[in-house]
């Protein structure tokens, strides 16, 4: 059944999907018309507020940017690759191979975000080394697992929530982890993905001669050895020198051992360090982790174009005040019961537009949390439907793919149509339990 599905959606996708560049010009237009159809925005306006958000995620996007190249310096560095190599080899099977890229990406991204996208590309490229099955789907299935990320210890809203000073705290005070992402209520949402994902992505496998498959010399390696010539220059023993990459590798790790162990978490900048720091050990020397970079950073290129447009975006739905009245409207259907579930829906109908956890909190927070409190819903089950909400349609907004896809070396056109059907089928199960549980 769902193989069938998934045939008309993928070439749907593929004919009619463009490229990711020109998908966020479209969202722009879109974002324009509905400010000044909806929110009397006029297009002198709308162009100020485009124009002086444009370049508010720049720091975002160099973060971005460092998770795909320092997570691909690591995971292909020599000692990464035969570990992923050596799990690989526990897919005997098409079907084992993308049930085991669902797990392994779904427990990744449920660690840290920026480590499932780069973890599952990397090890989606893995597996097609070693057996002959769809490309597409695999790198979909690596990418499907993102959708727990929300859910999961790196997940944005619960932790802005829980730390002391957020800008919510008047109202509801600190809200901690266990009473949201280890809740029982989320960690059975969870549990329900981990089971359904891999399945749904089983179900949706190409019969074997309709598959697209990648030969896998196309793959690129760059864990050969280099070899130090008799002859070498002192400029080339440098770059081979194991010593120089210890002597700034172990300060790096001694570093973020003081970091936690003083009580510090997670965030980008430390996960990119860690990332930086072992893949500096893991090369051995500068020649090996040069070698990596050269190849990861050719998919940094839809990074760095592109989130200075979904900055403008943000900036369109924040500042029209678009955003809020959407999420107003949807709070205006709702009861005590029904909130959790319609935060889920509004957060979802956001985030193609404002692909952004925190941004997306920002402009959600003010109109549902009175909203919870004056109808008396559970105000841990409403913010956890705005973060589910976020991460359920980044399986249809291509925005986080980019790392992925970059790492994988395909278009967002080729995994969207697996995607979709994925979209449907967790948007069920997420806004199901968040209602019934």
């Amino acid at each position: 059944m769902l193989r069938v599905l998934s045939r008309p959606a993928t070439r749907l996708m593929e004919r009619w999907l463009p490229d990711a560049f020109i998908f966020v010009i479209v969202l722009t237009l879109l974002a324009a018309v509905a400010a000044m159809a909806t929110q009397g925005t006029s297009p002198v306006a709308l162009v100020e507020m485009w124009g002086n958000g444009f370049w508010a995620l720049l720091q975002f996007a160099m973060q971005m940017l460092l998770v795909l190249v320092t997570g691909f310096i690591l995971a292909s560095s020599p000692p990464i690759r035969r570990l992923l190599a050596a799990i690989a080899g526990l897919a005997t099977s098409r079907g084992s191979a993308i049930i085991l890229v669902t797990l392994v990406s779904l427990a990744a991204s449920w660690l840290n975000w920026g480590f499932g996208l780069v973890v599952g590309a990397i090890f989606a490229k893995e597996l097609a080394r070693q057996i002959r099955v769809d490309y597409r789907l695999l790198v979909a299935a690596a990418y499907s697992g993102f959708v727990i990320w929300h859910g999961g210890l790196s997940g944005s809203i619960p932790l802005t929530i829980a730390t002391e000073g957020h800008f919510t705290a008047e109202q509801i005070g600190v809200v901690s982890t266990s009473e949201t992402i280890f809740s029982t209520w989320n960690l059975l949402i969870v549990l329900a993905l981990v089971i359904a994902v891999p399945l749904v992505n089983r179900l949706m496998m190409p019969l074997e001669h309709e598959q697209v498959l990648v030969d896998p010399a196309q793959l690129g390696d760059t864990s050969q050895p280099h070899r130090l010539p008799p002859d070498a220059t002192p400029a080339e023993r440098l770059e081979n020198s194991r010593i120089l990459m210890w002597l700034i590798g172990v300060p790096g790790l001694i570093w973020l051992a003081f970091y936690f162990a003083g009580g510090g978490g997670i965030n980008l900048n430390v996960v990119n360090f860690l990332f930086l720091s072992l893949g500096i050990l893991c090369h051995g020397t500068a020649r090996s982790l040069l070698s990596a970079l050269d190849e990861g950073v050719r998919g940094g290129a839809g990074i760095v174009i592109q989130f200075p447009f979904y900055a403008g975006i943000m900036a369109i739905m924040t500042d029209s005040g678009l955003a809020a009245s959407l999420s107003e409207w949807f709070v205006s259907i709702s009861t005590a019961q029904t909130l959790p579930f319609w935060s889920f829906i509004s957060a979802g109908i956001v985030n193609i537009f404002v692909p952004s956890g925190g941004g997306q909190w920002a402009v959600q927070a003010p109109v549902m949390l009175p909203a919870a409190e004056a109808l008396g819903a559970d105000i841990q089950r409403v913010v956890m439907g705005v973060a589910w909400g976020d991460a359920w349609t980044n399986l249809l907004q291509p925005f986080w793919a980019l790392p992925m896809l970059g790492i994988a070396g395909l278009k967002a056109r080729d995994i969207m149509g697996f995607c979709v059907i994925q979209l449907l089928t967790t948007g069920i199960i997420i806004g199901a339990l968040l209602y019934l549980l």
